[in-house]
C-alpha cells in the first residue's frame, strides 16, 4: 500500500511540475501551433537583378531563399507596360521568348511545379491599368489612344505631356493608364487575367495591382477641389457615359458638393466594375484561385482620389484579400497605417506591404518594421522586393528566426 501511494504521488508531482512548467514559463511553439505570426510574403519585379525567371538555377535559389526564411507567398510579376512574360497569345510576348531562349523553358511554370512541391503558394502578379512609359503598347494599336485616361485638362499622367506652368505645382505619376471607364479595356484586361488562369492551373492566385486610377503629388480629395489640383477620368467616352447615367456634363455642371460627389461615385464605380468583370471570370474559370490587389496605404486617398473601394472589392468578394503597400522608412508612420487599414471585420483580409528597397541601407529599420508588424499581427506581410532578401544575408536570418513557421492558407 505505501508503494502504491509513494507511486500516486510522484506521479501528482511530475504532473504538477509539467503544469507549472507550461503555465508559468514562455514557451518557443512553432506559429503553426500559436497561429499568431503573419505570413510572409515577396514581391519579384521583371527587372529583379536575380533574374528569376530567366533560368531554373535562379528559381532554386528562390526556393531555397523561402525554406531559410520562411517566406510562404512569391508574387512574381508576369505582365507589364502590356508586354507579357509568360506564354501569351493576346499581347506582347517577346519577354516570354527571350526567357524561352535563355532559359530553355516555360520558367513559370517550372516555378509553380517547384513551389508546390515545398508547400510555397504562387501569385501571378500583374499590372492592370498602367502600361508604364510603353507608348507603343499593342492596347494602343489595337484600340487608339483615347482608352488612355485622361485629367481635367486632357493630359495623360505622363510627365510633360502638355506641360504647363501647372506642373511648377504638383507632381504626375509619369506612366500612361487605361480608363477602367472603357468597356474595350474591361474586356481586354479580363481576357488577359483568363489567359494565365487558364494556362497556369496550379497558381495559387492571381494578384492585380494598379487598379486605380492615377495618383497625383499633392493628392486632392476629390473633384471638388480640381481647381487646385489634377485628378483623372475625363475622356470622351467616360464624359459621356456619366451624362447618360445622371444627366450631368462634367464638364459645365455646377460645381457643387452633390455633383462632386456624383462624378467621383462615378469613377470609383469604373474601377469596381473593371474588378467585379474580372473576378467573375475568374471564379467560373478556376474557382480555388485567390485573388488579391495592392491598395494604396491611406483609407482617404484610396476613396477620394485612386477611388479604390478595396472595403467594398472584400465585402462583395471581389477579392480575397488586398496588400497595403505600406512602403517608407518612417516607422511611426508605416505603423499608423498599418494600424488604420486593418478595420474591425475585414483585418483578417488586409496584408501589409513594406518597402526593403527602401531600407537597403538601413537593416535596422527593416528589423524595426518587421518587429513592430509582428506585434500588430497582420494576417500577412508582403516585402517589396526580393532582391533585398536575396542579397542580404542578415535580414534572411532575422526573417528566418521570426518568422519561419506561418500558419496554413486559410
Amino acid at each position: 500500500m505505501i508503494t502504491v501511494m509513494s507511486k500516486k504521488n510522484i506521479f501528482l508531482t511530475v504532473l504538477i511540475l509539467f503544469w507549472c512548467a507550461f503555465t508559468l514559463c514562455p514557451l518557443n511553439i512553432s506559429n503553426a501551433a500559436s497561429g499568431n505570426l503573419p505570413r510572409i510574403g515577396v514581391w519579384i519585379t521583371v527587372f529583379s537583378e536575380e533574374k528569376v525567371l530567366y533560368s531554373k538555377e535562379s528559381i532554386d535559389r528562390l526556393i531555397g531563399i523561402c525554406g531559410e526564411t520562411g517566406i510562404n507567398d512569391i508574387y512574381v510579376q508576369i505582365y507589364r507596360a502590356n508586354k507579357a512574360y509568360y506564354d501569351s497569345d493576346i499581347t506582347d510576348r517577346t519577354a516570354y521568348e527571350t526567357i524561352l531562349s535563355e532559359a530553355g523553358e516555360d520558367t513559370l511554370a517550372y516555378l509553380i511545379g517547384k513551389a508546390k512541391n515545398n508547400n510555397l503558394n504562387i501569385y501571378a502578379w500583374i499590372n492592370l491599368l498602367s502600361i508604364a512609359a510603353n507608348e507603343d503598347a499593342g492596347v494602343l494599336k489595337k484600340f487608339g489612344k483615347d482608352i488612355l485616361t485622361r485629367d481635367q485638362y486632357g493630359r495623360t499622367a505622363r510627365q510633360g505631356d502638355k506641360k504647363d506652368e501647372l506642373d511648377k505645382y504638383y507632381i504626375r505619376e509619369n506612366q500612361l493608364f487605361l480608363e477602367p471607364g472603357d468597356s474595350r479595356v474591361r474586356e481586354y484586361l479580363t481576357d488577359i487575367a483568363e489567359e494565365i488562369a487558364g494556362k497556369y492551373p496550379g497558381l495559387t492566385g492571381l494578384h492585380f495591382d494598379y487598379v486605380r486610377y492615377p495618383a497625383a503629388v499633392p493628392f486632392i480629395p476629390g473633384s471638388r477641389f480640381t481647381s487646385h489640383g489634377i485628378s483623372y477620368g475625363y475622356t470622351e467616352a467616360n464624359i459621356k457615359n456619366f451624362k447618360n447615367a445622371t444627366g450631368l456634363d462634367v464638364e459645365t455642371m455646377e460645381y457643387s458638393r452633390e455633383n462632386s460627389r456624383l462624378w467621383d461615385g462615378w469613377r470609383r464605380k469604373q474601377v469596381n466594375a473593371l474588378l467585379r468583370d474580372i473576378s467573375e471570370h475568374i471564379r467560373a474559370l478556376a474557382p480555388s484561385m485567390k485573388i488579391s490587389c495592392t491598395v494604396v496605404p491611406s483609407i482617404e486617398r484610396t476613396y477620394l482620389s485612386t477611388f479604390q473601394d478595396w472595403t467594398g472589392w472584400l465585402r462583395k468578394g471581389y477579392v480575397d484579400y488586398v496588400v497595403a503597400m505600406n512602403y517608407t522608412d518612417d516607422t511611426a508612420l508605416m505603423e499608423l497605417n498599418s494600424s488604420s487599414l486593418l478595420l474591425p471585420g475585414l483585418d483578417k483580409k488586409v496584408h501589409i506591404g513594406i518597402g526593403a528597397y527602401l531600407l537597403k541601407d538601413k537593416p535596422e529599420t527593416l528589423k524595426d518594421q518587421l518587429k513592430s508588424l509582428r506585434e500588430l499581427s497582420p494576417s500577412g506581410i508582403v516585402i517589396f522586393s526580393y532582391d533585398e532578401i536575396a542579397r542580404d544575408e542578415e535580414i534572411r536570418k532575422y526573417l528566418s528566426d521570426n518568422f519561419r513557421t506561418a500558419p496554413p492558407l486559410s
